[in-house]
């Protein structure tokens, strides 16, 4: 398998995976009683992340788990893209 397509399909899980995280984050948002609007949950999911990080904090003193998932996938899309987009463009 040539590494083109072993970054892409990284890169795809990433995104999967930050899509899984963000709507997680808006269930426990609307579950806490904040006003969250689905239809604009793409646009605001760094809004929704963070207010998911302010209330974790204050409310147990330690950021919930959902806010590093939701990093650490979108950090890890974008890298895996633009890897697979270099060896596309060099091959």
């Amino acid at each position: 398998m040539e590494l083109i397509y072993f970054y892409g399909v990284l890169a795809v899980a990433c995104g999967v995976w930050n899509g899984i995280t963000s709507g997680k984050i808006f269930f426990d948002l609307r579950g806490r009683g904040e006003s969250v609007n689905f239809f604009l949950l793409r646009i605001m999911a760094p809004f929704y992340a963070y207010r998911y990080r302010r209330i974790t904090r204050e409310e147990t003193g330690r950021t919930g788990p959902l806010f590093y998932h939701y990093v650490v996938s979108i950090n890890g899309a974008l890298v895996f893209a633009v890897v697979t987009i270099v060896l596309v463009l060099t091959r």
